[in-house]
This record gives C-alpha cells, structure tokens and sequence, in this order.
C-alpha cells in the first residue's frame, strides 16, 4: 500500500480548502427492553452493550468502559500502523493493549469521595520492528502520541455539551 499516494490528494484538498476537512461523527444509544442493556450504532455498525457485572450487567456484552478503551486501542493501533507506514519502518507486528482503572463505588453512588469514571489508563504498545533504529521507534513514539486522536481528546477533553428533549 502506497500510504503517501492515498493521503497527498487528502491533504492538498485540506490545505487549499480548510473547511473541507471538518467532519462530524456519530454514535447513538437506542433503548432495549432491560434497563441494564442497549445498542449502540457507531459507524454503520450495530454494538451491544450493557452495563459492567459490577454494577448489575449480566457480563456477555461490552459495558461503555469497553467501548471507550476499544476505542482508544483502535485508534493507537491505527494510528501507530499509519505512522510507522508514512515514516517506512519495516513492522513485524504491533499490538496495543489498553486498560482502565476505576472504583465502582463511585458509579454507584456510594462514597461521594470516589470518582466516577476511570481513574488511569494505561495504553501499551507491543512493537516488533527488529530493523528499526532506537531514533526510529522513538520518533514513533512520539508521532503516534501526537496523532492518536482518542488519546489526545481523552489528555486534552473537549467541552461536552448536552441537551434534552
């Protein structure tokens, strides 16, 4: 695959024309018959969920805190795939795991002194890439970091707005 082929016509598009290159994502949540279950439509795609065994879920679907670290891993795998493509580092494979840390208590309102929500994330990245350099893989690194934009929108949160009708 010719990485810089697909992209350069991208990013001329997106120098000459900077409001072409705003885009707008979606997800949604749609009730299912259990309190403790949903569905989500992210990307053209149907997902169950519900919520975690340590808050009532019965645990045979993934709970939101799935879907975000899922969603973090996707991401810095892509985004560490593309780089590694664009800077011509030879990869044998690379995975990423991602886990979350949290106190449930917060969640279920038990102690107003625990938060709700993941208290750490931790993303590790598992790179076998034998002809690189030390230079190489740290300029991935650090490329990766920067451009992973699950990553940086989880360091760097948005303004989340809400509404309801």
């Amino acid at each position: 695959m010719d990485l810089r082929s697909i992209q350069k016509p991208l990013k001329e598009k997106y120098r000459s024309d900077p409001t072409s290159s705003r885009i707008t994502l979606r997800a949604q949540g749609v009730q299912s018959d259990s309190p403790i279950a949903c569905s989500v439509e992210v990307g053209k795609k149907l997902f169950d969920a519900q919520a975690h065994s340590g808050v009532g879920g019965s645990g045979t679907a993934a709970c939101s805190g799935d879907l975000l670290l899922g969603a973090l891993a996707a991401c810095a795998q892509l985004t560490c795939q593309l780089v590694a493509e664009a800077m011509g580092i030879p990869i044998v494979h690379i995975r990423v795991d991602v886990e979350g840390e949290m106190d449930l208590r917060g969640t279920l309102g038990i102690s107003k002194d625990v938060p709700v929500g993941f208290e750490s994330i931790h993303a590790r990245f598992d790179i076998n890439a034998p002809q690189a350099t030390a230079e190489q893989l740290a300029a991935l690194q650090e490329k990766t970091e920067q451009y992973c934009v699950v990553m940086q929108t989880l360091a760097q949160p948005p303004t989340i707005g809400t509404s309801w009708v």
